[in-house]
């Protein structure tokens, strides 16, 4: 139980690392960008050089071409992130908009369609999507040095908090069943008839 309570404790430990780095990155949402790109960068090469192992050491396979095309890719697509990362903020930046937009538009018309039982939620998203889509257009390319760390810092903050509540409700659960096992009584062996 202990060991279980430590583990719980550390995941609430990790969590609050996430929701200050999540913060620091709202305040500074520049670097946040450039962090986060330089780090998408570094993936994307080092899951193209696993790729390419793989495909490798797979090569008596029918996939063998197709493994090496999307490693090389994906080591192209990581050096080209890593020498130009405000050209690839701004890539992603727009596709994030037009993914806003297109999401937007589908939930908006979608809900005026069908009015399903959760028409005004569903309408309230397709709203804020087209809403959001636009904006961040609206100041394109302006907008993509501070679009994707902005994203990056609220997904860390979000996933910060779900960890620290994930933590404590853990460390919670099992003192209960900690207290609940000693306070009961070892059961008496039935005595056969």
């Amino acid at each position: 139980m202990a060991k279980l309570s430590r583990g719980f404790s550390w995941l609430a430990v990790l969590g609050v690392i996430l929701v200050v780095a999540g913060l620091v990155g709202l305040v500074y949402t520049g670097v946040a960008t450039l962090t986060s790109m330089i780090l998408f960068g570094w993936l994307l090469l080092i899951g193209g050089v696993i790729g390419l192992l793989h495909a490798v050491q797979a090569r008596g396979s029918n996939f063998f071409w197709l493994g090496v095309v999307v490693a090389a890719l994906n080591i192209a697509a990581g050096v080209v992130v890593l020498k130009t990362p405000d050209a690839a903020a701004e890539a992603l930046t727009m596709f994030a908009a037009l993914l806003f937009l297109t999401g937007g538009l589908f939930r908006l018309v979608g809900s005026l369609v069908v009015r399903g039982p959760q028409f005004g939620w569903t309408l309230v998203q397709g709203a804020f999507g087209l809403l959001l889509g636009v904006l961040v257009l609206a100041s394109w390319p302006s907008s993509s040095q501070y679009v994707i760390g902005t994203f990056f810092s609220l997904a860390l903050l979000f996933d910060g908090l779900g960890l620290i509540a994930t933590g404590y409700g853990g460390r919670r659960i099992v003192g209960m069943v900690s207290d609940r096992l000693a306070g009961e009584e070892p059961a008496k062996p039935v005595q056969p008839e």
